[in-house]
């Protein structure tokens, strides 16, 4: 049979790949003068200041119904997103975010529709980083029109808020031009990654949407479709109403696939992609939201005869009696700048994969044992070890249903790691560096060309897993979000039909680059 031709996702995916021999002529010089502002404001609205509920006092609020509410609101948004630090500058200053972005660039809004409860009216909220605060733009009730974007959504009967995760575009694009869609949903599943956690703390269950018709949600928050664009929702459950405890529904389903499409120049493909991979408005559509028992089951995909495996059953990562170290992980977060080229133990390793893959070893210290992904099973993790103790060099398949890493491929790949990574010295100096894959042409097969967001979300959310569970062990972590597509497969034996979505570097930090 003659091979079908390339879906938009898999034309998108192949036309932004990083190659030796052209990356340096597609470059364009930055104009400065036109950087974007990470902050976005509206000229009028009304403002509800949450600076007074951050507090290191849990019990502040205790003899305050309305008080603890808002504290637990206060503590999730900026946990998840607020201002966590500084850079001064010659100009503006550069503030630095809970969620890590590349670039510092920050495309993600987020926003919180309220269906109305007695401490925050109906109406449409953005969360202003900037004064830690929410911004009331519109007050009128619009959980209905939510609903009906969502397609009836289960969660959205029960529960009384829901974020919503928008992208600016070109606050990424005018760095990485077309391939920042891939950084704007990697960015966005790091954000993804401290809303879950952060919701843990303060005892909400954010239950995630990414199929949705994104004309209707971006009509009901007043997007210009051409700058901004919805691009997940999230219903936000409160645990401490017991009608809230959700049983869990499907995150999404099947999209179209688009094979015939125009030649698209460059600059230009990122807008087109993003629209083609839009669900159109459908009052009547009816989806079945129900989880069935094969729904994401995760099965490890790669079992190499004759390889080398390593047990990763490990300890759990202590995050204190009331989640408090987590907590303030999460705030003092920082993507580490250089390595010392020093050995990680095993034991780490063990440690950081068994926050990140099984969520179920911390149910018992109040996290979510099942947190919400879109599909899971759809990405794949490798490890190039250059440097740890107790392990041999070389090139792994993680296997997170067996909790067992597979070696496929024996070398130390310290130098082919600075050559993949752009050179970045990040990549040569790492302990480790871990891959995230996907078979890109059957997740299209699964879910349409949609499923490009979903894949590059999910991989920045175990990603920020990732980040968590090195600072909590004092090690330095970088995510890459840029690298030699191509080439990875090639150097460390991946297999070739595995897209590579996103790298994450581990190591020893440099005193003073953390």
């Amino acid at each position: 049979m003659p091979e079908l031709p390339d879906s938009i996702a898999q034309h998108y995916h192949q036309r932004t790949k990083y190659d030796p021999k052209t990356i340096h002529a597609k470059g364009k010089p930055l104009d400065l003068s036109q950087q974007p502002v990470p902050f976005k404001e509206y000229k009028i609205g009304a403002s509800f200041d949450l600076k007074p509920f951050l507090t290191d006092n849990p019990s502040k609020f205790a003899n305050d119904p309305t008080g603890t509410w808002w504290q637990r609101l206060s503590q999730l948004l900026f946990c998840s997103y607020g201002l966590t630090g500084m850079i001064q500058t010659i100009g503006e200053p550069h503030y630095l975010r809970a969620a890590p972005s590349a670039g510092g660039l920050y495309p993600a809004e987020l926003y919180l529709i309220s269906r109305g409860t007695p401490m925050l009216p109906a109406g449409l909220y953005n969360y202003q980083a900037r004064t830690h605060s929410l911004m009331n733009f519109w007050e009128n009730d619009v959980w209905t029109k939510l609903q009906v974007a969502c397609s009836w959504h289960p969660i959205l009967e029960n529960t009384q808020m829901a974020l919503v995760i928008s992208a600016v575009f070109y606050r990424s694009a005018w760095r990485y031009q077309d391939r920042a869609y891939r950084r704007i949903f990697l960015d966005t599943g790091h954000l993804l990654g401290n809303i879950e956690l952060a919701s843990s703390v303060n005892d909400f269950r954010p239950h995630l949407i990414g199929s949705f018709m994104d004309e209707a949600v971006n009509q009901i928050l007043y997007l210009d479709p051409e700058q901004e664009g919805a691009i997940a929702v999230i219903p936000l459950a409160d645990l401490l109403e017991v009608r809230q405890n959700l049983p869990l529904a499907k995150t999404i389903t099947t999209a179209p696939t688009q094979t015939n499409y125009p030649t698209i120049p460059d600059g230009e493909l990122l807008g087109y992609f993003h629209k083609a991979t839009q669900i159109e408005f459908n009052p009547t559509s009816k989806v079945n939201w129900k989880i069935s028992i094969t729904d994401g089951q995760r099965l490890d995909k790669y079992n190499f005869p004759f390889c080398t495996k390593i047990s990763t059953v490990t300890s759990a990562i202590a995050w204190g009696a009331t989640l408090e170290d987590l907590e303030t992980t999460m705030l003092k977060r920082r993507s580490t700048r250089a390595y010392t080229g020093e050995s990680l133990t095993l034991a780490e390793l063990k440690q950081l994969l068994d926050f990140t893959y099984q969520p179920l070893h911390y149910r018992e210290q109040g996290l979510d044992g099942s947190p919400d992904y879109f599909d899971l099973s759809l990405v794949e993790t490798f490890i190039a070890v250059s440097s740890v103790e107790g392990l041999d060099e070389g090139c792994y398949y993680y296997a997170p249903k067996a909790q067992e890493l597979r070696q496929i491929r024996f070398k130390n790949f310290r130098q082919e790691l600075h050559f993949l990574c752009l050179g970045q010295d990040l990549g040569r100096d790492a302990a480790v560096a871990l891959f995230h894959t996907a078979d890109l042409k059957a997740a299209v097969a699964a879910y349409g060309d949609r499923v490009y967001r979903y894949l590059h979300m999910d991989a920045g959310h175990l990603g920020q897993r990732l980040n968590l569970a090195a600072i909590r062990l004092g090690l330095g972590v970088s995510g890459i979000g840029g690298f030699f597509d191509d080439q990875v497969n090639e150097v460390l034996g991946i297999p070739a039909d595995e897209a590579v979505l996103y790298i994450t570097t581990l190591g020893r930090p440099q005193r003073g680059n953390r």
